[in-house]
């Protein structure tokens, strides 16, 4: 199993766009076959270190991570709209047991 987190700070943090950013990107369950696992979720704690947003989701292997990364929806609708509202993104995968 893949864990590939991304963390967003997005250029405008206020509370409706956060809340139509998670909502997209939660609409992505359903819409790509590659995902076993997706949580997102929006920062609590709001420090000068944190991130707005989190992305958690998993996949059965390297190689339905590397198809979710072309994904026509992920690609299409999900990464222009990231790209459009984040100022910096970070990104960690890693394997599980």
């Amino acid at each position: 199993m893949i864990t590939h987190i991304v963390l967003f700070k997005l250029n405008d943090p206020r509370p409706d766009i956060l809340a139509a950013t998670r909502d997209l990107l939660l609409s992505m369950d359903g819409k790509v076959p590659q995902l076993r696992h997706l949580e997102v979720g929006i920062d609590l704690i709001r420090s000068p270190r944190s991130y707005d947003i989190a992305l958690v989701t998993r996949f059965d292997s390297l190689d339905e991570l590397n198809a979710y990364q072309v994904d026509p929806y992920h690609v299409g609708t999900i990464i222009p709209h990231m790209r459009s509202v984040s100022s910096s993104t970070v990104a960690a995968d890693y394997e599980l047991p």
